[in-house]
């Protein structure tokens, strides 16, 4: 029987076989919706060990229906530790006494960050891949994410719409965020930048009238919630931009992730840009 070893793996530790191709995990439990995601597009079901909560959630999670089929976790380290898992991927925010729990005890975690653009998402899909022991389908599935990105690409050439996303909780995407490249490259111009932001930020009512854009694209909230952006666009000082800004809505849930998330956003940003030059027309 080959000996197995501990390797460290980008600062985290994992586990690995001291022959050059390790063994796939085989339990393989997700501390993060984004994460869920990319577990439910690319490894086989009988690897899942638990995904996030936030997977079976409707108005966050764009895999919700097939995590309702799936074990999950309130992410507690007890919750990990009981399933036995031979690999577990985090993100950077998930929670410190998790993670610090799991360290000691040697459990092999993944960490990622948030993606900043379309190149970091595309990347973290081939590393999920890789170290679930399928990379041919991360392969497939980029090749899947670049095809949505490229048919939302209007031609050269075609009409430029100033907008500005926002995100639950009020928050609008500027510069240097995955979202704001998702807009760029769906023919959108993020004015985010007009109003000062530099990364995420709140955009006040007083600056969004005083140079507000073309597009207020808006994330539709789960039924029965309400967003801060569905408050200001009902504010009655708005109505005096009634013909000058159009809004285009979306379910919230494509607002969150990249990797396979990319394609459905991608195609709402598409249709969204038609259905406002339409109405223009």
């Amino acid at each position: 029987m080959t000996p197995s070893r501990r390797i460290i793996v980008g600062g985290v530790l994992s586990l690995g076989a001291a022959t050059p191709a390790a063994a796939a995990p085989r339990r393989i439990a997700s501390l993060n919706a984004c994460l869920d995601a990319m577990l439910v597009h690319l490894a086989d079901r009988g690897q899942i060990a638990a995904l996030s909560h936030y997977a079976r959630e409707d108005q966050g999670s764009t895999v919700a229906a097939e995590a309702r089929a799936l074990p999950f976790t309130w992410e507690s380290a007890e919750e990990i530790i009981a399933l036995q898992p031979d690999l577990v991927l985090a993100s950077q925010h998930s929670a410190l006494a998790t993670r610090n729990a799991l360290k000691r005890l040697h459990v092999p975690v993944e960490r990622f960050a948030v993606p900043k653009t379309i190149n970091e998402s595309l990347t973290q899909v081939r590393r999920v891949a890789r170290l679930i022991g399928h990379p041919d389908r991360g392969e497939r599935l980029t090749a899947r994410i670049q095809a949505a990105l490229a048919a939302a690409t209007p031609r050269p050439g075609s009409r430029r719409l100033t907008a500005l996303i926002y995100q639950p909780n009020g928050f609008a995407a500027g510069p240097h965020t995955l979202v704001d490249e998702l807009m760029t490259l769906a023919g959108f111009d993020n004015v985010a930048r007009r109003y000062g932001l530099k990364s995420w930020g709140n955009v006040p009512l007083e600056l969004l009238l005083a140079a507000p854009p073309e597009v207020l694209l808006v994330g539709v909230p789960a039924a029965g919630a309400r967003s801060w952006a569905d408050r200001v666009m009902t504010h009655p000082a708005l109505g005096a931009l009634r013909g000058r800004m159009r809004q285009a809505r979306f379910p919230e849930r494509l607002l969150y992730c990249g990797g396979p998330v990319l394609i459905e956003s991608a195609q709402a940003m598409a249709r969204a840009r038609t259905q406002i030059l339409r109405g223009a027309a």
